[in-house]
């Protein structure tokens, strides 16, 4: 009985993985048929319809694995769609002082920050991991798109990280060090009474 319960969802999980394939091999495959004037709209739309059938799996499954790749091809997607795509008429000129690069890795950040959000939402267990590159893109997309500040600030953090890991390295030794001053259960207990 145990083992019918486990194999149904690792059926499930081989039937949607199966069915996204096929999805981005039908929409690769169409690529290859439709006319060159469709290109730009052509590869948002398959950045876009993967991300949206990653999330759909995940939602489906309740599995964290699949909002991974739903988030980053969704944080592409928008970053293309609004640099070069369709939205990209939406954005008022002069809306970033500097290049408009930076409005491609904000949305890129946003993808990762998405992941930590469906996976909170959606699933037992959150992904906070995605924090880490979606913070590392979000300060590049601003030094990019806005500069000055941000940008001093980026590269202050580029000079400032090996002081963090020195940091992080002191703080580890400090909590082994404490941790082997406490008694554990195995260490034999004396008494007052005795002496």
């Amino acid at each position: 009985m145990t083992k019918q319960t486990n194999t149904i969802p690792a059926n499930r999980n081989a039937l949607i993985g199966g069915l996204i394939l096929i999805f981005g091999g039908a929409l690769a495959f169409i690529g290859q048929v439709v006319p060159d004037n469709w290109g730009l709209g052509f590869g948002l739309l398959v950045l876009l319809g993967l991300g949206l059938a990653f999330h759909i799996a995940g939602l489906l499954t309740r599995e964290p694995g699949w909002f991974i790749p739903g988030g980053i091809l969704t944080g592409i997607g928008a970053g293309v769609a609004l640099v070069d795509g369709p939205l990209a008429q939406l954005i008022p000129a002069g809306l970033l002082p500097g290049d408009e690069g930076g409005l491609f890795m904000l949305a890129f950040a946003g993808g990762w920050f998405l992941i930590v959000l469906t996976t909170a939402l959606f699933t037992d267990e959150t992904h906070w991991w995605p924090l880490i590159p979606g913070g590392i893109m979000l300060l590049i997309g601003l030094a990019a798109g806005f500069g000055s500040v941000f940008g001093t600030i980026l590269s202050l953090l580029g000079r400032a990280w090996p002081i963090a890991l020195i940091a992080a390295g002191l703080y580890i030794l400090y909590q082994a060090r404490r941790g082997e001053k406490q008694p554990t259960d195995d260490t034999p207990q004396v008494s007052d009474s005795k002496l």
